[in-house]
């Protein structure tokens, strides 16, 4: 109940802090988090900045590394909020080559248990 009362009022307050020319075209949207997808669809930016992000976020996830001081959980949290946001720039990111990146991207101490897990 408490979730449903916070989405509302997220909702409301998006909707609010729109321009009034915009208020009919963004009211079809039921949830906050649907809204905000397409606010930020709408406003995101022009074509040079979003090619920019997108590129930035290709290099973030070729270069993707655990860090030592990470647990595995906080490492794949980490790969999977850069997927993500490749996703809503409509970047598609198979399965396999995720999971091989994560796998790759470990420390060195985990590349026997991803070995053996391989096999």
């Amino acid at each position: 109940m408490q979730k449903k009362k916070n989405d509302v009022k997220a909702r409301t307050t998006l909707l609010l802090s729109l321009p009034d020319e915009h208020q009919l075209r963004f009211s079809k949207y039921k949830t906050a988090r649907e809204l905000w997808a397409a606010i930020l669809k709408t406003f995101g930016g022009n074509k040079a900045t979003k090619k920019r992000k997108k590129n930035l976020l290709k290099q973030q996830y070729g270069n993707f590394k655990a860090e030592g001081t990470e647990t595995l959980e906080q490492t794949f949290n980490r790969l999977l909020v850069i997927v993500s946001q490749l996703q809503f720039m409509d970047v598609d990111i198979e399965k396999d080559d995720l999971n091989q990146k994560f796998l790759t991207s470990l420390a060195p101490e985990w590349l026997i248990h991803t070995i053996v897990w391989r096999n």
